[in-house]
């Protein structure tokens, strides 16, 4: 006899951060994660953003090519930070904008294709936060059809 587990994809919480670190989103879609009060969230981004920040500034550049002559002043190579963190309960997804705002998506370790999922999320944001008229920028997401959205695409029945 076969004994295996159902292992469940499970998207946990969305947490969207601005450029300068400030939480502007937080919304939890399934339990699992243990149950945060608000502080701790703005904690949590600010954390975050600050230690995504350094793994910037830490992440090893990939060696420069030797066939340009040497710069003056010469750019350091684009480095993306932290795009993932996983623990056997759950796993971080980060998304950088090009603007700088990130958004954070936890889920299940077992849910697949992430990046999509997150870069979707994105793409959900820019639809009806960034084309509202009434939204300001930095400031928190308080826009219904937005969540309407988001929790359509991340809710599975």
């Amino acid at each position: 006899m076969h004994y295996f587990t159902i292992t469940r994809s499970v998207v946990f919480a969305l947490l969207i951060i601005n450029k300068a670190g400030g939480l502007i989103f937080n919304r939890t879609f399934a339990p699992g994660l243990q149950k945060l009060d608000s502080n701790d969230y703005l904690i949590l981004a600010g954390t975050f953003h600050g230690i995504h920040a350094i793994s910037r500034s830490i992440n090893p550049a990939p060696p420069e090519p030797q066939t340009q002559p040497p710069a003056t002043h010469p750019r350091r190579p684009i480095t993306t930070g932290i795009e993932s963190l996983e623990s056997s309960h759950f796993r971080l997804t980060c998304y950088q904008t090009a603007t700088g705002v990130k958004f954070l998506l936890f889920t299940s370790p077992e849910q697949p294709n992430t990046e999509v999922v997150v870069r979707r999320c994105y793409e959900i944001f820019g639809d009806f936060v960034m084309k509202n008229p009434f939204y300001n920028l930095e400031m928190p997401v308080r826009v219904e059809k937005f969540e309407r959205a988001l929790a359509g695409y991340l809710v599975r029945p």
